[in-house]
């Protein structure tokens, strides 16, 4: 029987861990856009993944295929039978009309947040909420363009819950608010690729500290999805040179969706205390008439 995609992305999963540096940036380039592999040459493939052509031989070998032609195989077969579209040819930053590179990262953007509930169903997301709700403590931590979206998953569950802190390394004290994360506690980490050193060295000292961490990231093979108790995906390309967090903040957005779902009347009465307080601190603009 021919391998099929499947069989590559569980040879990908059971061999990661092993691979070096090199093999692993080609790995998750294949787990993330393995129908590209299709359309695409080898040197194509190795340039899109950022290693060198060689790499990518090397890897269809460890993989169990005798070259890379064979490891594109499924992915041809695949396109064939019509189950997959090949990827479509995108705008860049470095070139097309400015309407054309709008469009596109519009596309993307679409297909980032489709992609949440496809990745994501409802009893992943479930069970991730309701770690969070049990946990002593849960830190919310994402750096660089993944701050954004740790803040206001953090602001939203600050809505629903009482025990999320955010996370971050302001006068260099992130090691310092990392201490106190153990056994009961919970890290939720964002990152996307390129992958933030701090985040990814946040989650393995929470491993070790035993905190259970909730990855929040665009790959299976994420370095912060490796171990993780709760592992929810989202689309963190876009044919632009920023990325898109598109996918990452409608994530957030369901994840807060199940927390509310899981917390019952506790997250309801959280709410209402916090809309009072809200109220009280005049935290949002009132028009004339409701102003005393």
């Amino acid at each position: 029987m021919l391998p099929d995609m499947a069989f590559v992305e569980q040879r990908l999963d059971e061999q990661f861990d092993s691979l070096s540096p090199e093999l692993q940036r080609a790995a998750r380039w294949l787990r993330q856009n393995g129908p590209a592999v299709a359309v695409h040459s080898m040197r194509q493939s190795a340039r899109l993944a950022g290693v060198a052509p060689v790499t990518m031989t090397r890897l269809a070998r460890r993989l169990g295929f005798a070259d890379f032609d064979s490891l594109r195989a499924p992915y041809a077969r695949r396109l064939v039978s019509g189950h997959a579209s090949p990827p479509r040819r995108q705008a860049t930053a470095r070139g097309g009309s400015l309407p054309a590179q709008l469009g596109a990262l519009n596309a993307a953007q679409i297909a980032h947040v489709g992609a949440v509930t496809a990745h994501n169903p409802a009893p992943a997301l479930q069970a991730a909420a309701k770690t969070l709700l049990r946990a002593q403590r849960v830190g919310f931590l994402g750096q660089r363009i993944s701050h954004g979206v740790a803040f206001q998953l953090h602001y939203g569950y600050g809505l629903l819950a009482p025990n999320g802190v955010l996370l971050g390394d302001a006068g260099g004290t992130l090691a310092d608010q990392l201490a106190t994360f153990g056994p009961g506690t919970v890290l939720v980490a964002i990152s996307q690729s390129p992958y933030t050193r701090s985040v990814v060295e946040a989650v393995a000292r929470a491993h070790q500290q035993g905190a259970a961490v909730v990855a929040l990231t665009d790959s299976p093979l994420s370095p912060i999805a490796r171990g993780a108790a709760h592992t929810l995906l989202y689309g963190g390309g876009a044919p632009a040179l920023l990325h898109s967090t598109c996918g990452a903040l409608a994530l957030a957005e369901a994840l807060l969706a199940a927390v509310a779902h899981a917390g019952g009347t506790a997250v309801q009465t959280h709410w209402a205390q916090r809309q009072r307080q809200l109220a009280l601190d005049r935290a949002y603009h009132e028009s004339p008439k409701d102003t005393p």
